[in-house]
């Protein structure tokens, strides 16, 4: 089995600029974060552009759609902004792909103390080998189904809807 990562930003990805104390995107962590993980499963990596989801507009998404459909691969993870998930998972799971997706992200950026980002990466690569078809978000330790999910902001937890 082949697992298909797809890049697409989000806080997870995000760097540190000591300059001016802002965040922002250069080249992916994935590579790194890939290398650090150890996973045994082969890993097709794509990278699409890097962004903050709440600059995703629906042509962002029909791309994301895009690659999924493209992909040989029957599980998927999606590395992607918290704050437009579900609206992300939401065009991918009528697609009706035949496909495990998984959407996933971070709270805190990888390269920073106390990230979630790894675990929430090993969490999702794991079950997007053992879930049937579908679309998926999986957060910090919990699987939620695309259309039963949501982000808690004051929490900063994802829940039920």
């Amino acid at each position: 089995m082949t697992l298909r990562i797809l890049a697409t930003g989000g806080t997870f990805d995000k760097h540190y600029n000591e300059l001016n104390g802002t965040l922002g995107f250069a080249d992916s962590h994935l590579p790194a974060v890939l290398a650090r993980c150890r996973l045994t499963v082969d890993v097709a990596l794509e990278q699409l552009p890097l962004m903050d989801s709440l600059d995703m507009v629906d042509a962002d998404r029909e791309r994301i759609l895009a690659s999924c459909r493209a992909a040989g691969e029957k599980a998927i993870v999606i590395i992607h902004g918290t704050d437009t998930m579900p609206q992300t998972a939401a065009v991918l799971g009528p697609a009706g792909l035949g496909q495990t997706i998984v959407l996933t992200g971070a709270m805190i950026p990888y390269e920073i103390a106390n990230s979630d980002a790894l675990f929430n990466l090993g969490f999702a690569a794991g079950v997007a080998q053992t879930l049937p078809p579908g679309v998926y978000v999986a957060m910090n330790g919990k699987i939620f189904a695309w259309d039963n999910v949501q982000k808690n902001k004051a929490a900063g937890v994802f829940q039920p809807l």
